[in-house]
């Protein structure tokens, strides 16, 4: 083999080790917001407040995450970006940790929501750190690697860290995540490669951003999808009892995240070619799905289905959404990206309301229907958006790289 032809299948080959580096740090966002959920009673008793209250700090770790993403994205585009990095993970380090170790509920809900600012950091920053590493061909297939951590962390996350709980304690789970970032850090340091901030006559700013075309398109369809997606997912214990399986929701939720994987590994052979295309499948696989479970929600076998296909659908969500919003805002992409994680984390407390309301006004039959309109609406949006933000065709292989991150 001659030495062109090695450097050539050099550059093919994806930076496997980095990119999983950026999973995990995906995975310990999801599985940092998500712990309390299974930990609920565990926590209440331990701090000797309501499991209502105790709820709240999945509400702070929110919060944190919604209003602080885009001043930290801006007040550190100047930075390296593998210190931003580091920054986000020594704050998961640094406030699980005085969340394991705190009895006042106060200090308790500041370290969730100083959390949640490192997470808001952290997902605005991986999409583009993820498509910097590799040639503008692969960086579909680069972000589908970088964002395998969330299904993991959404299937298994919860269950475990709930058993973890029951086993160790509460406390002691929140310290095993201090522990997996410590490990994160080195990992980091010895795979992940550090680029140079963006020049500042590069810089976009936020109105400019919001103005350019494609990208309000990109962020209504996150922001319909979610909702749709998220209010069955927060209310799925109480929309599957009816078919019998009010004591399988853990099953149900392990197909849901078996089935997001395979649909991670179908986004990351088609978003280069079919991004276009595949949204709009997804969208329309989950908008099928929603109206069979509408008609047929009681029933287990299609509950189980059900569920299958809309994992499938949703799996490479983040990956698609991201790498269409990249491509749009261009030069503009770290605080496009930032506005997405804006749109993510309010969808998910949009659903919380929306899903509340629905239950106790007409309980969970309605949630398909509900599903149905909003799903209606993504698609309608990516239909339109066929100039700008969700582009028919490949996607250009001469785009430049993202130079924000």
């Amino acid at each position: 083999m001659t030495p062109s032809l090695t450097a050539s299948a050099a550059s093919e080959r994806l930076p496997i080790g980095a990119l999983l580096a950026l999973a995990m740090t995906g995975f310990i966002c999801i599985v940092t917001e998500t712990l309390p959920a299974g930990l609920l009673p565990l926590i209440s008793d331990g701090l000797a407040i309501s499991p209502s209250m105790a709820g709240q700090m999945v509400t702070a770790y929110a919060l944190g995450s919604v209003l602080a993403v885009i001043p930290m994205t801006i007040a550190t585009r100047g930075w390296r970006r593998r210190n931003v990095l580091l920054l986000t993970i020594v704050g998961f380090l640094l406030f699980n940790s005085i969340t394991a170790l705190s009895s006042h509920f106060g200090v308790t809900l500041v370290a969730r929501f100083f959390a949640g600012v490192a997470a808001g950091l952290a997902w605005s920053l991986l999409a583009g750190y993820a498509r910097r590493m590799v040639a503008p061909h692969q960086q579909g297939k680069a972000l589908a690697l970088a964002m395998v951590g969330t299904p993991i962390a959404l299937s298994l996350g919860v269950p475990l860290g709930t058993w973890l709980g029951g086993l160790l304690g509460w406390r002691t789970t929140f310290g095993l995540m201090s522990a997996v970032s410590l490990v994160l850090i080195a990992w980091v340091l010895l795979k992940v490669p550090d680029y140079a901030p963006q020049p500042v006559h590069q810089r976009v700013s936020l109105r400019k951003v919001l103005t350019t075309p494609g990208v309000r398109p990109v962020l209504a369809v996150v922001i319909s999808w979610m909702l749709a997606h998220n209010i069955l997912y927060t209310y799925i214990a109480p929309f599957v009892a009816p078919a019998g399986l009010a004591e399988r929701v853990d099953l149900v939720l392990l197909v849901f995240g078996i089935a997001a994987l395979v649909g991670i590994w179908i986004t990351a052979k088609w978003v280069e070619r079919l991004l276009r295309k595949t949204v709009l499948a997804s969208l329309a696989s989950f908008a099928l799905i929603s109206l069979v479970l509408g008609l047929l929600g009681n029933v287990p076998q299609v509950i189980y289905l059900g569920v299958a296909v809309w994992g499938l659908s949703f799996g490479g969500a983040a990956t698609l959404l991201q790498t269409a919003l990249a491509d749009a805002a261009g030069d503009g992409a770290d605080v496009a990206l930032s506005l997405n994680v804006v749109a993510w984390n309010s969808a998910i407390a949009g659903s919380g309301v929306v899903g509340g309301v629905l239950l106790d006004t007409w309980g969970v039959a309605a949630f398909p229907w509900a599903m149905l309109v909003l799903i209606g609406v993504a698609l309608a949006i990516t239909a339109a958006a066929h100039v700008h933000g969700f582009k028919p065709g490949a996607r250009s292989a001469g785009k430049p790289a993202v130079t924000g991150h």
